[in-house]
């Protein structure tokens, strides 16, 4: 593959992920059921709701797949502020986010995928293992680290104020995805937030995500 064609590839395959990730956690967060009765919940809540329902495991599970895509822009991001005056923010951005990505991935392999294997398991069982259930919803010992999903977004939002300080994007795309990266992480129970967060996301990148495909050809 010469280099020209890696780099069409390249392009396209980023103008990709800034279309896919979006639509991934709209997809997800439409999932969580009481959308429009927003409440926080407790950990033995969470737990409950995520018994037996498969098309919320399968909104996890996309989300733990989608963490790779969320490099993509961290990356991408960085190297169009690495040679301007908003560089710092670039390279610090994208630490974080990429980060956060990381420890996403661990959220979802830990507290979702888990839930998954566990309704195989009969009800009185079931019950029988809440107290260690609740052990990792509430992040007790080392689990306590899944806090470290806060730096995507702070990440991330790093990255967008750098992107209006040299006015790479269009203000209005900027200012859109700043709030959605700060609204995504809203605990569990109030999802209608994460999904207006999520679509303020897709509003303000996909269009980004086409053009980058567009000039790709």
């Amino acid at each position: 593959m010469n280099q020209s064609l890696l780099a069409q590839v390249l392009q396209i395959g980023t103008g990709a992920a800034f279309i896919l990730f979006p639509l991934i956690f709209v997809f997800a967060f439409s999932m969580h059921p009481g959308l429009l009765k927003p409440r926080l919940l407790k950990p033995e809540e969470i737990i409950r709701r995520a018994r037996g329902n498969k098309m919320l495991q399968l909104g996890h599970a996309l989300v733990l797949l989608c963490t790779a895509l969320l490099i993509v822009p961290a990356i991408h991001f960085l190297s169009i502020l690495s040679q301007g005056s908003a560089a710092w923010a670039g390279l610090i951005g994208a630490v974080l986010a990429v980060l956060g990505a990381i420890f996403l991935a661990a959220d979802k392999g830990a507290l979702c995928l888990t839930m998954s294997a566990l309704d195989t398991v009969p009800e009185d069982k079931f019950s029988a293992m809440m107290p260690g259930l609740l052990a990792m919803f509430s992040k007790k010992g080392w689990m306590i680290l899944l806090w470290g999903i806060v730096l995507l977004p702070v990440g991330f939002a790093i990255q967008t104020l750098g992107l209006m300080q040299v006015s790479a994007l269009p203000l209005w795309q900027s200012t859109l995805f700043l709030i959605g990266v700060l609204l995504v992480g809203t605990p569990d129970g109030v999802e209608i937030i994460n999904l207006s967060a999520a679509i303020m996301m897709a509003i303000a990148m996909i269009p980004y995500g086409v053009h980058l495909i567009a000039i790709a050809f």
